[in-house]
């Protein structure tokens, strides 16, 4: 049996015991019942494929990074192979944190990576507003609802004295926690207090015998948080949430069914399912995904600043790479190969093959993910449009005020560039650099170059001219460069290799690039002959 259909078993069996007091089953069950439980994790399993809603909760308190981005990923991936709905939700709650634009920026960037949310702050949706700043009445309300069943209370205590707790902590050794003073309050003494203007917060009552939960990823887990935590803050003094209420009462009223987040929430996970006991809610299903670090396997930082989304995207990284290369170091496909697109992704996706190993991140790498899908965009005539629409922009801010022939900008001249350089760039960009400058600006060289290499430069641009004159617009990588070696067998007194270097000068103003047989073809037969004929000028006027 699998572990993803034992998960929907288990889950199946944990939401009876929830609903109905159902307690589990001994292991001498007879055959019928076996079979009702097979039964039973099917239709859990089943359920999957029409009633799946996840979501992507990022707080806007800094830009979108990759930590973040491959969450993301791998919650609409799940949405999108079992037909369910990707939302985006923003924990805003944090008030003295946000950082300006970052909450436009998180949905910017997930649309430019190809996962766009389905319901989210900019698209609306049923179970809005998406913002949690927006939803505070809302946690007010469940928050006063836990206080009236006794599950949470009002705690005064001030900023100084929980210092002072934490101080005596640290200096015993021991980890810091909340004493649960103010749980035992009377309420009359919490009246008094309420009626005094005394500012408070809200703590939730944390209870022994916390019941195990089947993750997902991680398999059964249970922490019992009393133990070794104080009782938790939920509404804070300013009145906002803390994360631990905001995000089950949102998971809950906007009907989440399954919860994919970092593993760094698994040991929260318990004192949440407390929550979700005291007000009387089905929890959803929890997985928690393995941590994205550093090739060495050390912490993926923020402060790098160079994982951060839109400085992939300012370099000119294309998404579908991106995605590639944070899935395949990772697991949760059946394949583990480069080149996938997000289809590709959402159809090999398994989530019983999540591993609860950390994904070792190689960005060393990226540069020839990215090769591949340039190379697929090339190939593919909607995309490649849309790259001759970019690199028209790049040629133009790069080159604007040298470029002699305006034709360099046409459609049929860039897609040929990139056609013949498909497979050979990493970046679009590198089409701009100086090595490539010769296909957007006609080169200069002088006549003391030319002599370096040949004493007969007008007897071979003549060759030159008439090879064009005869090939016409008929012009092929290999077809050119069995002519340039006839060429070269026609100089009387340049070898081989000199011709070569001449022909090169002459067509890019440097010794470095791809073949002269494709500078040719991607200059075309007309640029061709005004650059030869260039070669012939210069050598009359030494003459």
């Amino acid at each position: 049996m699998s572990r993803w259909f034992k998960t929907c078993t288990r889950s199946f069996l944990h939401s009876l015991e929830v609903r109905r007091g159902f307690r589990c089953l001994t292991s001498d069950g007879n055959r019928r019942t076996e079979l009702q439980l097979r039964a039973a994790g099917d239709r859990c399993c089943s359920t999957v494929q029409g009633e799946v809603r996840v979501r992507f909760a990022p707080s806007p308190t800094g830009f979108l990074h990759l930590g973040g981005l491959r969450t993301a990923l791998y919650n609409y991936i799940f949405a999108k192979k079992y037909g369910g709905v990707f939302i985006l939700r923003l924990e805003d709650t944090d008030q003295s944190r946000l950082v300006p634009g970052a909450a436009e920026s998180i949905e910017d960037m997930l649309e430019w990576a190809g996962i766009p949310p389905d319901e989210s702050p900019r698209r609306g949706g049923p179970t809005g507003p998406y913002l949690q700043s927006q939803r505070l009445d809302l946690y007010n309300q469940t928050a006063r609802q836990l206080v009236a069943s006794d599950h949470a209370y009002y705690c005064f205590c001030s900023s100084q004295r929980l210092e002072l707790l934490k101080k005596e902590a640290l200096r015993s050794g021991q980890t810091p926690r909340y004493d649960n003073r103010c749980r035992h309050l009377r309420a009359d003494q919490v009246q008094e207090k309420l009626a005094q203007g005394a500012s408070y917060v809200i703590r939730f009552r944390l209870e022994e015998g916390v019941e195990p939960f089947q993750d997902l990823i991680f398999g059964w887990n249970r922490h019992e948080v009393a133990q070794v935590e104080g009782d938790p803050v939920v509404i804070k003094a300013d009145g906002f949430p803390t994360y631990h209420l905001a995000n089950i009462v949102d998971d809950h009223y906007m009907k989440v069914s399954h919860v994919l987040r970092g593993s760094e929430w698994l040991i929260s996970t318990s004192k949440h399912l407390l929550m979700y006991r005291a007000l009387g809610w089905q929890p959803p299903t929890f997985g928690h995904l393995p941590l994205l670090m550093n090739k060495d396997g050390s912490k993926l930082s923020k402060r790098q600043g160079d994982i951060f989304i839109e400085t992939f995207k300012r370099d000119g990284v294309l998404p579908e790479a991106l995605l590639d290369t944070t899935t395949n170091c990772g697991s949760g496909f059946n394949t583990n190969r480069m080149g996938r697109r997000i289809d590709e992704l959402i159809s090999e996706f398994n989530p019983s093959k999540i591993t609860t190993h950390s994904a070792l991140l190689d960005l060393e790498k990226l540069p020839e993910f990215n090769r591949l899908h340039l190379q697929q965009r090339i190939e593919d005539e909607q995309q490649c449009d849309l790259l001759i629409q970019d690199l028209r922009e790049e040629i133009y801010q790069a080159f604007a005020e040298q470029i002699q022939d305006k034709d360099v900008l046409r459609e049929d001249y860039i897609r040929r560039v990139l056609r013949l350089r498909k497979g050979h760039i990493s970046f679009l960009k590198e089409l701009v650099s100086p090595t490539y400058s010769y296909l957007w600006v006609r080169p200069s060289f002088s006549s003391q170059e030319v002599a370096s290499l040949t004493g007969e430069a007008q007897h071979i641009a003549s060759l030159v001219l008439k090879l064009i004159e005869e090939r016409s617009e008929e012009l092929s990588v290999d077809r050119l460069g069995k002519d340039l070696k006839a060429v070269a067998k026609q100089a009387k007194a340049t070898k081989y290799r000199e011709v070569m270097k001449l022909l090169r000068l002459v067509l890019s103003g440097q010794q470095q690039g791809p073949s002269v047989a494709e500078m040719m073809v991607s200059l075309g037969s007309a640029e061709i002959i005004h650059r030869f004929q260039k070669l012939l000028l210069l050598s009359n006027e030494t003459d």
